[in-house]
């Protein structure tokens, strides 16, 4: 698009905004769909309230710069850009045409079980770079993971790291952050953590995929704890049960135990884990 047609958008940088596609449930942050000026590239440019941020969400936000900027990976949202202005940060990121897996969710209801078995592997091998870079995202749920696009070849994209900590082996921590019907018990009681947190959130995400509903809720997090160590069966739809693969069943069962010993240690080829006899389409 010429320059002159872009003039009427504000503009931060080399990019104009053009609209709002997201903004953080503490306002702390607003995501606009945006242009390159010269290019025409198609970007989203998250604007950070730096002014707003405590010093544990600048930590994080120093975490996801350090980490964005250091990796390429197309399971990982790309980051090509960051930049101060106005009593914000600016970060330019790839934009994803097919908006995130929690709208995608709603609409379509639950994906066959190779759709499910697909976007699993992908997310496994984002988190594979974020282990070897010794990252807990600390907020995985559907609204962050991100589509590149609908159709056949679309890319799974692990997206806003704002709640992401550095954390090496041995270590553990403490704060409590993230979506409760995502997080793992051990967060919701104010337990010490390590990376397995974010398992337990790939097992919640891998669960909703196949039923189109998360496995636990509660009217508050001390409820939603209660009905999360109370529970002897995960709620699995009895419409998918029959056709669901058993090793499918056992995935979610190890990747939502609430002992996290016995938790999934990492997701590296789980998606090899979970068979389907019937190839389906992917979207």
């Amino acid at each position: 698009m010429e320059q002159n047609k872009l003039s009427k958008y504000k503009t931060v940088g080399d990019y104009a905004l053009k609209s709002k596609i997201g903004e953080s449930s503490n306002s702390l942050s607003t995501v606009w769909k945006a242009e390159h000026l010269s290019s025409g590239d198609v970007v989203a440019v998250k604007q950070v309230y730096v002014e707003k941020l405590n010093k544990h969400l600048k930590s994080c936000l120093d975490c996801e710069l350090n980490f964005l900027s250091s990796v390429n990976h197309p399971n990982i949202i790309r980051l090509f850009d960051a930049f101060p202005a106005e009593n914000c940060i600016f970060l330019v990121v790839e934009f994803c045409a097919g908006g995130n897996l929690s709208s995608y969710i709603r609409l379509h209801g639950r994906v066959p079980e190779q759709t499910a078995r697909k976007f699993l592997q992908q997310l496994g091998a984002g988190l594979e770079i974020l282990n070897s870079h010794h990252i807990i995202h600390r907020d995985l749920k559907p609204e962050n993971i991100l589509l590149s696009g609908l159709d056949d070849d679309v890319m799974l994209k692990i997206a806003d790291f704002g709640l992401s900590c550095t954390l090496y082996p041995g270590n553990y921590a403490e704060k409590v952050c993230g979506s409760p019907l995502y997080m793992a018990p051990e967060v919701l009681q104010f337990q010490r953590y390590d990376e397995k947190v974010d398992m337990w959130s790939v097992g919640a995400i891998l669960f909703e995929l196949l039923n189109g509903y998360p496995p636990f809720s509660g009217r508050n997090n001390v409820q939603l704890v209660r009905n999360i160590n109370s529970c002897k069966h995960l709620p699995f739809s009895q419409l998918i049960v029959p056709a669901l693969h058993p090793d499918c069943v056992d995935m979610c069962l190890k990747l939502l135990s609430a002992n996290t010993v016995q938790t999934v240690v990492f997701p590296e080829g789980l998606a090899n884990q979970i068979p389907t006899e019937k190839p389906e389409p992917y979207l």
